[in-house]
């Protein structure tokens, strides 16, 4: 369960509230329309509208709660031992990163980030340092800002790799490949990634094959991580650094 003190945001934060906006305006126009006597485009709003409100409904089911469950599920499947490093690319106000940290009484979670509002809401490091003490977990937390193609960090210094919805946000191609890279590079021998993304996640695949990678696995997360519907669904890769 999630901390009723903490606050994660919302993820992409306009979408979510363009397709409110745009769904309830259809569904209010298409009213309009049966009001006044046209009912075969009052009936094509009428369905626009509610498809956009229920995308709109279930992206916010994902982002306050479906991604929880999914992360939830997939941390008990490393089963970690509790002493390990763990780097979180991406980390934003800390959702995968607390629930790892939570998992590691004598080992530390890292989170790396530049602190960008567009694609979560209220995203800063105070924000995510004031989430960590309120799960509880802020002895066991190390919070860096730094760019994911060019990670502060020795060459196999983690044993856990993880990132929830950070490399797409990179513009170009090369850039995200080199954020790939940079997580296999600081990985130890034997350590794991597990890179959850809604796009290019084919090619992340490629680029860890590329690298060396055993393992490599590519699985969709289910409903409960498509934000807004099955077009835009949220994509694990796992590998494991021989």
């Amino acid at each position: 369960m999630v901390n009723a003190r903490a606050k994660y945001g919302v993820d992409a934060p306009g979408i979510l509230t363009g397709l409110t906006v745009a769904g309830v305006a259809e569904l209010v126009l298409a009213a309009v329309l049966f009001g006044v006597g046209w009912p075969i485009p009052a009936v094509v709003l009428l369905v626009g509208g509610i498809v956009l409100v229920a995308g709109a409904a279930l992206f916010a089911h994902t982002t306050l709660r479906g991604k929880f469950r999914v992360w939830d599920a997939e941390l008990d499947r490393l089963g970690l031992k509790g002493d390990e490093q763990v780097l979180d690319l991406g980390c934003g106000r800390g959702m995968v990163l607390l629930k790892v940290a939570k998992r590691l009484p004598s080992g530390k979670a890292t989170g790396v980030d530049l602190w960008l509002t567009k694609d979560q809401s209220g995203n800063s490091q105070d924000a995510t340092w004031a989430n960590a003490r309120a799960e509880g977990v802020a002895d066991r937390v190390e919070l860096v800002t730094g760019d994911m193609r060019d990670l502060p960090f020795d060459d196999a210094t983690f044993d856990v790799v993880v990132s929830s919805l950070a490399v797409h946000n990179i513009p170009d191609e090369e850039g995200r490949a080199e954020a790939v890279r940079e997580a296999f590079r600081v990985l130890k021998p034997g350590g794991l990634l597990r890179l959850a993304d809604i796009r290019f996640t084919r090619r992340y695949a490629e680029v860890l094959g590329e690298c060396g990678a055993a393992d490599v696995e590519v699985r969709d997360l289910g409903w409960r991580f498509w934000y807004g519907g099955p077009h835009v669904r949220t994509v694990m890769v796992a590998c494991r650094r021989p």
